[in-house]
């Protein structure tokens, strides 16, 4: 047809513009670049100092209370949730086993494990034999899975190859993509997950070192929480160039959704890492690292939420760059929540490659307190915890008392 070739140069046209602008952006996001600081740290890691437990009230096991078999416990609405595949059992096993020996042999909650393909039987039955509690197993619904239509895909290939060239771990592998944009916006949606309200995420491969003697889900609900974590790090600031640009045109239009006492300076922070707030147009990119989070899945179900979620969605940079559940889970969190809501987990052991928390605590084994990487001296740098301290302040008193 004879319009066919000059929509054709039209699309071409509009996909090389596009992408020319994407590089301006990862890589030259201002005309003069920050003069470089010194990233600030502690004086004394606060995992020095003794950790007890956090305030009462705490809900413990007493007698049956928390018994497998109990129709009638203390357990309230929630699970252990894993989004996990059948080659990964192995790691799994590895998880439950440590998460079991440190707490859920007191309290056998509920394990939810999800995959995008059906899980097998040895899966099934080797992971049912870590616990005593109740192991459920369900799939992804195709529609939350699959990469949505608006997705352009020649356009995807281009900006995942440039991010690649940056360096950007995982750009080129689709289900990276998928499983980040799952994680961020459908997993919550699930059916298996419609009448849970909270959710203590574990992945395969990590390790929990510290006795917890209470319930930590009754924490949530009983001192208002909405979010836990254990670590916050810097991300790439290549790998989302754009999401605070397109956050900022969200909280235009939405404002009335902030929260009065957000966490705006944490977001923003540009003292501590300035070339990273300004690689990333605004963002100071720290974030809490989501492979360890316990929440309050009503805050992703929220009208606020929601159309956050949409509206990134939409905006597609899931799949132009690679932004995690873990920068849009924090964003949310930082902007829509009080941030006396999100809690960090100090007495909570944990381990994923190469990070640590690792708290002074006698009910703690297996790391060295204190200890924050495994690794080369560079890695300490990625610590976030003195941004949040700066700006939230950190509900721990000194001496852990």
């Amino acid at each position: 047809m004879a319009g066919a070739r000059p929509v054709r140069l039209l699309a071409a046209a509009c996909m090389a513009f596009f992408l020319f602008l994407m590089v301006r952006i990862m890589r030259n996001p201002a005309d003069i670049p920050p003069k470089h600081a010194d990233v600030k740290g502690f004086d004394r890691d606060p995992n020095l100092d003794p950790t007890h437990e956090p305030p009462e009230p705490l809900h413990r096991v007493s007698g049956n209370n928390y018994d497998a078999d109990n129709p009638n416990s203390d357990r309230i609405s929630a699970t252990l949730l894993s989004l996990v595949r059948n080659k990964e059992l192995q790691e799994l096993v590895q998880s439950m086993q440590d998460l079991e020996k440190t707490w859920n042999h007191k309290f056998n909650y509920p394990w939810t494990f999800i995959n995008d393909e059906p899980f097998t039987e040895e899966f099934k039955k080797t992971t049912q034999a870590q616990t005593k509690a109740k192991c459920n197993y369900h799939q992804i619904p195709k529609e939350h899975w699959q990469i949505p239509s608006w997705i352009n895909r020649d356009l995807m290939r281009e900006s995942n190859a440039l991010l690649k060239d940056q360096n950007v771990q995982f750009a080129e592998m689709d289900s990276y993509h998928q499983m980040c944009r799952w994680n961020s916006g459908f997993f919550y949606r699930h059916p298996a997950l419609k009448d849970y309200k909270y959710y203590w995420r574990v992945e395969p491969n990590v390790h929990f070192f510290c006795d917890v003697d209470y319930d930590v889900f009754r924490y949530m609900q009983d001192h208002n929480k909405t979010y836990g974590f254990t670590i916050t790090l810097y991300d790439s600031p290549n790998s989302i160039a754009t999401l605070w640009p397109e956050t900022l045109k969200f909280i235009t239009s939405n404002n009335q959704y902030l929260a009065d006492n957000n966490a705006m300076g944490f977001l923003q922070d540009k003292e501590h890492r300035p070339e990273w707030n300004y690689k990333a147009n605004g963002y100071s990119t720290c974030h809490f690292w989501s492979n360890f989070e316990i929440g309050d899945m009503d805050f992703w179900r929220s009208e606020a939420y929601e159309a956050y979620f949409e509206h990134l969605d939409r905006a597609g940079g899931f799949f132009y760059e690679r932004w995690g559940d873990a920068p849009v889970h924090t964003i949310a969190l930082g902007l829509f929540e009080e941030a006396s809501k999100i809690h960090w987990f100090k007495d909570i052991g944990y381990n994923h490659i190469p990070f640590y928390n690792c708290p002074n605590s006698q009910k703690c084994h297996g790391c060295t307190t204190g200890k924050h990487y495994d690794g080369e001296p560079f890695l300490l740098k990625e610590d976030c915890r003195p941004v949040w301290f700066k700006h939230v302040g950190n509900e721990w008193p000194t001496g852990g008392k």
